[in-house]
């Protein structure tokens, strides 16, 4: 449900609740004034995100407004209704900054139609605000986290690719971070001030996608109440993004290939071409040779899209960026719910860098969301880690190198007996003690060396290294 802030200018009473009570419905927060000169007054001290205002009304007029508001906020979506259907009082408005036009009396549907969509535009426009602020961060390339050799590969590809009008494909297995890098290459690209666009090929249902890429003219379908602009063609100039690409029916792939091909298209119900100039980008997490070898992906689509290709590395291939990830996915969970989590335990970084991570970043985020909501002191530690991650790291299985048989020669007994006393029995100091006798076994036999004792015991070096330093410190 929507939640913008629209502003309802209009000197007659019974307009004024008709629109305040369809845009509540529609779920907008409105607030309705009798005059320009009242409005005027809310604006310049409340955030607005669009002002519906009549065109004559006494003393300040709605163009007058209009120029006000402009000046003191010009990102505000402005739209006129009146009486006077006059073609130069609407190219007035236009010139002035209106976004759109309409004449009493007016289509209640053909309205909230033209509202969303223009509020729409603006959210599109503020995402590509973030995204060149998100570009200064000091983390890597548009947002991007990591400075291992992977992802500087890509900072490097990306910086070659954006300059250019090449079409991209970016491939990789799911929370790679695919949308980031086609945000980096737009926002590095000559078409930065443009919009970014994106769709998910595998979200929209079928029969509405080529109408979500193309648009459609009034009366195409059923429910088609006024023309609408595809976001192909909202991304002119800029960049479309389509994500999950070989997600895409075989019929909407033949005209994706047209499309590319001449850089036009027809809306659903269309009969003239409509040409744009954009920037496309497209992804996905599957194998796309086995989709095109199994007829699933056309192969002529294929070779249009996979001019340039980028593979994001997963993870497990560059996990020298997970503390980096950890400290900001930290900050900004912890700025989201309000809480002082200020760093995590060296046993939960241990456990990050062993566990496999097969939903990628993604994965890892979620896992720090999950702790900061249910850590309770200013450290994050592991009970607050998801069950996988932890108990994984207990059983050596993290990064998938899974356990192995090992024999120590008789040289270690079986568990020690539990000596439950009176003064009670202490299971965490004696797994403790058990398993630094493991260790310290595997390490004898190995020689004293860290990597091969890890491997008799079935466990990352990293996770062995942990431990002894673990055991290091409380033997002091």
């Amino acid at each position: 449900m929507a939640n913008e802030k629209i502003v309802i200018v209009d000197d007659e009473e019974s307009m004024r609740d008709l629109l305040s009570i369809m845009l509540s419905k529609e779920g907008y927060d409105t607030v309705a004034f009798p005059s320009a000169e009242k409005a005027l007054e809310y604006i310049e001290g409340s955030p607005v995100d669009l002002i519906i205002s009549d065109l004559k009304m006494p003393g300040m007029g709605g163009v007058g407004l209009l120029k006000a508001v402009k000046e003191l906020c010009p990102e505000v979506i402005f739209m006129i209704i009146t009486a006077f259907a006059s073609v130069d009082t609407a190219i007035d408005a236009m010139k002035s900054g209106a976004y759109d036009y309409f004449t009493k009396p007016f289509n209640i549907d053909d309205i909230k139609l033209h509202l969303k969509r223009a509020l729409e535009w603006q959210r599109v426009k503020r995402e590509n605000l973030i995204l060149k602020k998100d570009q200064k961060t000091i983390f890597g390339l548009g947002g991007i986290i990591g400075t291992s050799a992977p992802m500087k590969e890509i900072y490097e590809l990306v910086l070659s690719v954006s300059e250019t009008k090449a079409n991209v494909l970016i491939s990789g297995e799911s929370g790679t971070g695919k949308e980031l890098i086609a945000r980096a290459i737009h926002g590095e690209s000559p078409r930065k001030d443009s919009s970014f666009v994106t769709i998910n090929c595998g979200a929209v249902p079928e029969n509405l996608l080529e109408s979500e890429l193309f648009g459609h003219q009034k009366g195409a379908f059923t429910g088609a109440v006024a023309n609408k602009k595809g976001l192909a063609e909202l991304a002119n100039e800029g960049t479309l993004f389509l994500d999950e690409v070989t997600e895409l029916p075989l019929n909407l792939q033949v005209k994706l290939l047209r499309f590319i091909q001449e850089r036009n298209f027809r809306r659903v119900g269309g009969l003239t071409d409509i040409s744009v100039d954009i920037r496309l980008v497209a992804a996905t997490n599957k194998d796309v040779e086995k989709e095109v070898e199994a007829g699933r992906f056309r192969e002529d689509l294929f070779y249009r899209l996979n001019v340039i290709r980028i593979k994001t590395p997963p993870l497990r291939d560059r996990k020298e960026d997970i503390p980096a990830l950890v400290r900001y996915f930290l900050g900004k969970h912890c700025l989201e719910a309000g809480k002082e989590v200020k760093s995590v335990s060296e046993e939960v970084m241990a456990m990050f860098l062993d566990f496999g991570f097969k939903g990628n970043v993604r994965e890892l985020e979620n896992a720090i969301e999950r702790g900061v909501a249910l850590e309770k002191g200013d450290k994050l530690m592991p009970p607050c880690l998801p069950p996988e991650i932890r108990e994984g790291f207990a059983d050596g299985l993290g990064n998938g190198v899974g356990s192995r048989s090992v024999d120590f020669q008789g040289e270690l007994s079986e568990a020690p007996p539990a000596d439950f006393s009176e003064q009670g029995f202490n299971l965490e100091s004696a797994v403790n003690n058990f398993e630094k006798k493991i260790i310290m076994t595997a390490m004898k036999k190995a020689g004293g060396v860290k990597k091969k004792a890890a491997e008799i015991l079935g466990i990352t070096f990293r996770s062995i290294r942990y431990k002894l330093e673990k055991y290091e410190d409380s033997d002091k």
